[in-house]
């Protein structure tokens, strides 16, 4: 039995993130006029069919290359071969070589065709689960900053307009001057499991009604304020599907930006009845064996997350190994 991923896919990074050169303007223009640096190219879209709200839900794709085994590398450009548009800085290589990421502007789509063949536009949720670490690592990191400057352009205490600073993880208020930082938005994602009288496990898979038939997958939901990470897991499990939960266990943790989640993920034991107070989030609960969750998902009657997503290691773990099928 092949082992499960052991660690969120999008949560592998290999690159040093030079945080201490964001501010460093001699540094970030010499590294710009070097053309050993390596541009990731984020696309900016169709303003007549994208949009920015849709920009955002596609998530900014990129160009890769199939490497012929299944896996794609991202298909960088030199510096001077960069199109327009906001810069991010990255980091820097174990090669010594730095990275930016280039969020081209609006109606300025990917030119797939000048790249030769077997290069193609792919979104994060397309090419992350086959990216080597490094790359999964900066494809997170550019798509999570390109959707935190979409939707931070006016400043959320007077509403003047915000330029980017800091090489594009500062965004500051033109009128006042005050700084707003990358946000993310917490979320616990769990995988419910209880014990049967006969000893057996049982995990639970909810579908949600947006989803195609057969589509399940683990729970999840955002953290509320004031509330600790343990306490959101209890919540969210008892609203969505009437169950109580107890030894909420802290698993592992992975960057989300669709747009900008940070998905902390548990294990939890149901422990009884709790009062469902949101019926509309979850249509159907499906506990399932080690065995029946195996048959469910090689006879296609259950879609399991695909390996991109924390859910997937979640229910990998708890099975053991590899499970057939994905969305």
């Amino acid at each position: 039995m092949s082992m499960p991923d052991p660690v969120p896919l999008l949560s592998r990074s290999a690159v040093d993130m030079a945080g201490h050169r964001r501010g460093d303007e001699e540094w970030l223009e010499k590294a710009w006029g070097d053309p050993a640096t390596r541009v990731l190219v984020l696309e900016g879209g169709d303003p007549v069919t994208y949009g920015w709200r849709n920009l955002m839900s596609r998530q900014s794709r990129a160009l890769v290359r199939d490497t012929g085994d299944g896996g794609v590398r991202l298909e960088f450009a030199t510096p001077a071969a960069a199109p327009a548009g906001e810069r991010y800085l990255l980091g820097v290589g174990a090669d010594g070589n730095a990275y930016f990421a280039v969020h081209a502007a609006e109606g300025d789509p990917l030119e797939e065709a000048e790249h030769g063949p077997g290069v193609r536009a792919a979104s994060l949720r397309d090419a992350g689960a086959v990216l080597d670490d490094a790359e999964a690592g900066l494809l997170t990191h550019a798509v999570a900053l390109a959707n935190w400057h979409a939707s931070h352009r006016f400043c959320p205490m007077c509403g003047a307009s915000t330029r980017s600073s800091a090489a594009g993880h500062v965004r500051v208020c033109e009128r006042e001057g005050t700084e707003q930082f990358p946000r993310m938005d917490p979320a616990v994602i769990m995988l419910v499991v209880r014990e049967d009288p006969d000893g057996e496990e049982r995990c639970l898979l909810g579908h949600n009604p947006a989803w195609p038939q057969g589509r399940y997958s683990v729970l999840a939901g955002y953290v509320e304020p004031g509330e600790s990470l343990e306490h959101a897991v209890e919540r969210e499990v008892a609203e969505e599907v009437g169950v109580a939960v107890a030894d909420p266990e802290y698993v592992s943790s992975q960057p989300w930006p669709f747009p900008r989640s940070l998905m902390l993920g548990f294990t939890a034991r149901a422990v009884g009845e709790a009062e469902r107070t949101d019926d509309q989030e979850i249509t159907d609960v499906r506990w399932l064996s080690r065995a029946e969750l195996r048959a469910a998902a090689e006879g296609g009657s259950v879609a399991l997350p695909g390996r991109v997503s924390i859910a997937r290691l979640l229910i990998e773990r708890w099975y053991g190994g590899r499970l057939p099928g994905a969305w």
